[in-house]
């Protein structure tokens, strides 16, 4: 089994891979359009806001005797199963969303390659797509060296890539004089707060790593190193592309083709369309790995809730040896499906709002938990105050701005919401007739 098992790097790039992906390829464009040359301090201000969180969960963490994620932490500290269920049913739920967020920036790339949109009277786009998610099943299937070993690679090559990038353009930029950082935008406030709400589902990675403890050699080690340095890494690519972008092409262009944003600013700058199909190919490495590692860690996830029958059993084995392999194709199913035929703008939505209302809570969480000498109480505090501003911020920006998504996302959450007070009711009804039978008996 320690031969299997991830070792720091491969934990780093199955963080970085999730966070790199949702941000850089992902959210750039709406984020620009919001804070346009200011988009470096919204990357920032959401990834401080997710370091807060991630010192909260490390700590509780190490505190409890259960090690695992919200879930594991919630069932320790406050001991209700149903809300730990609930909690758990929602963050899986947004990392549906999140794979098939990715499946469809990979797809929108792979489209721009090719230059092609349809085979045969089909539309190429689903096909690619359901294609992506499907490569990366087959990954997971394989076990965690196999996963960890793939993302390693993609990592390595998307960020060589990325850094490239980064450098030819402060490069040009500051050689033409034309590098922006958004002050005007910056004294103005209220859409850098915007855009900090919008952008924090880019931060959200390393909290795969909190379901793969058993997966990651010497955790206790490996953990903390893993969620720090992903984050801070995170925070110094995305600023940076955010600064190169925004003083190099127009917002204009960028809200245009917002799922391609990066490889058309290349583009339309100082290397052409050979600009274009590296930052392309970067890209598919790049959502490839946020496919990847997130379809594993969810998969973690679920796994633990199925051995504490949070999850009906149909879901998958809780006592695999690795992901189960009925939950990753039950996973990699739903999200193929929302990235061929769901509102993707609808479902990422929703998993943003339900990962900073889970990651506020857990920052509360460890407040309530200060007592302990070695929780200092302040960044969960900033953490909890930063997540109770953020979410009605974005649903705020989304009932103003993309109010057909808003109602997408109400419906969502209350179908999310009526299948696990369904779940746990029935669950609950029958444990009660269980118990009473026994104690006739």
């Amino acid at each position: 089994m320690g031969d299997d098992r991830l070792g720091l790097f491969g934990a780093v790039s199955i963080a970085v891979g999730g966070m790199i992906g949702g941000g850089v390829f992902s959210v750039l464009g709406v984020v620009v359009q919001i804070s346009h040359a200011a988009s470096w301090l919204a990357f920032t201000l959401a990834s401080l806001g997710s370091l807060c969180a991630a010192y909260s969960y490390l700590k509780l963490n190490a505190k409890g005797e259960n090690r695992g994620g919200s879930v594991a932490q919630l069932q320790e500290f406050v001991d209700n199963t149903t809300l730990s269920g609930m909690v758990g049913w929602t963050l899986l739920f947004g990392y549906v969303g999140a794979i098939a967020m990715y499946a469809y920036a990979f797809g929108s790339f792979a489209i721009g390659l090719v230059g092609r949109t349809a085979v045969a009277g089909l539309p190429l786009h689903p096909i690619l797509a359901v294609v992506a998610v499907g490569i990366f099943v087959g990954f997971n299937l394989l076990g965690a060296r196999a996963t960890g070993t793939s993302e390693e690679a993609l990592v390595v090559t998307k960020v060589s890539i990325l850094v490239a990038f980064i450098g030819l353009g402060l490069w040009y930029g500051w050689k033409n004089a034309s590098l922006e950082y958004g002050l005007s935008t910056v004294r103005q406030g209220t859409p850098v707060i915007m855009a900090t709400a919008i952008s924090f589902v880019s931060f959200q990675g390393w909290q795969l790593l909190m379901y793969d403890q058993d997966q990651i050699a010497d955790p206790l080690k490996n953990l903390p190193i893993g969620v720090y340095s992903s984050i801070l890494i995170c925070i110094v690519i995305d600023a940076l592309i955010a600064v190169v972008v925004t003083s190099l092409v127009s917002p204009d262009l960028i809200a245009s083709e917002p799922d391609r944003a990066l490889a058309y600013a290349v583009e339309q700058t100082f290397v052409g369309h050979a600009g274009f199909v590296v930052v392309s190919v970067a890209a598919l490495f790049s959502t490839g790995s946020a496919i990847n590692g997130t379809l594993f860690s969810s998969a973690n996830l679920a796994k633990g809730m199925i051995s504490d029958s949070l999850l009906p059993e149909e879901a998958g084995d809780g006592d695999a040896d690795g992901v189960p392999e009925r939950t990753v194709l039950l996973i990699g199913v739903l999200s193929a499906a929302f990235a061929a035929y769901g509102s993707l703008n609808g479902i990422t939505s929703f998993g943003s709002i339900a990962f900073m209302v889970v990651f506020g809570a857990m920052c509360y969480l460890a407040v309530r938990e200060r007592d302990d000498d070695d929780i200092n109480p302040i960044p969960p505090a900033l953490g909890a105050l930063g997540m109770a501003c953020f979410v009605p911020l974005l649903v705020y920006h989304l009932w103003s701005a993309e109010r057909h998504v808003f109602w997408v996302v109400c419906v969502v959450a209350a179908a999310v919401l009526a299948l696990e007070l369904l779940y746990f009711t029935e669950r609950d009804t029958i444990s009660e007739g269980i118990e009473e039978f026994e104690r006739l008996v």
